[in-house]
């Protein structure tokens, strides 16, 4: 049986499609590079391991060519003043990455990337919700274990995990029911620091609170060598930890929603 929950996995995909690769102004080493420190690496094996019961969204290539997980409309979306809206045109350090696109290239990406992704999306909580009173879609991330020039916080002290909300989608018992399993599972935590917020379908944002979200982070240090890539010798024990956590947090927020 389905759970009520789907992980979103928006920035684990490592693929720049060639028909792209050209806009992209950088040699293909400083890519590669680029690629490393902007992937949330590995996260579709850690959050979906080995579990049928969740229905899960992952974007299929690199954010570097298009960001899901912006606005589309890049006057809403606050990352655009540092060229990194839905379509990036920095990279993570301020260089040059790719010249702004054309309107009629703009429209295409969107056609052929963002909008196939979100109506997954959509469908998958739809799904949910003709069976169930309520879906949680849990948006599932990593990042670096120091910042990257681009980010808003700058702070060097980072947590094991941070745990994003919406005011309008993440009760105040969600946050607080995450918090306390995180804590239970002997990481550190922080709320809304260094990143913030949940992503819903658009149909639903701000308008349906039948439909809740909530960002994982994950602090890449603890599980991945940040400098190769290559999974590092904690990767195990994150993996069944995290497992474990999306198990009980589901099962709570079945639980209460169920109640209400």
């Amino acid at each position: 049986m389905r759970r009520a929950t789907i992980l979103h996995i928006p920035h684990s995909a490592t693929i720049i499609p060639d028909e792209h690769r050209h806009r992209i102004l950088l040699s293909d080493d400083e890519l590669q590079t680029e690629i490393l420190r902007m992937t949330d690496w590995f996260t579709d094996e850690l959050f979906t391991s080995c579990d049928k019961e969740y229905a899960s969204v992952r974007y299929p290539i690199s954010r570097i060519v298009l960001d899901p997980e912006r606005f589309e409309d890049d006057d809403k979306e606050v990352m655009f003043s540092r060229g990194m809206g839905l379509i990036y045109t920095k990279t993570s350090d301020g260089r040059v990455l790719r010249a702004p696109p054309s309107e009629e290239e703009r429209q295409s990406l969107i056609q052929q990337y963002y909008h196939p992704h979100h109506a997954s999306l959509l469908e998958a909580v739809e799904t949910i919700l003709m069976n169930e009173p309520a879906a949680l879609v849990i948006d599932c991330h990593s990042f670096p274990s120091q910042p990257l020039p681009y980010e808003i916080d700058q702070n060097t002290e980072r947590p094991d995990i941070c745990i994003g909300t919406d005011d309008y989608h993440t009760p105040p018992w969600l946050t607080d029911l995450a918090t306390s399993l995180v804590v239970d599972a002997g990481f550190s935590v922080a709320v809304n620091r260094p990143f913030s917020g949940a992503l819903v379908p658009a149909k639903h944002f701000n308008r349906a609170r039948s439909v809740s979200g909530i960002m994982l982070e994950l602090n890449r240090q603890m599980y991945m060598d940040e400098v190769t890539g290559n999974r590092g010798s904690g990767f195990n024990e994150v993996q069944g930890k995290i497992q474990s956590l999306l198990t009980t947090l589901t099962e709570g927020f079945e639980r209460l929603i169920t109640a209400q």
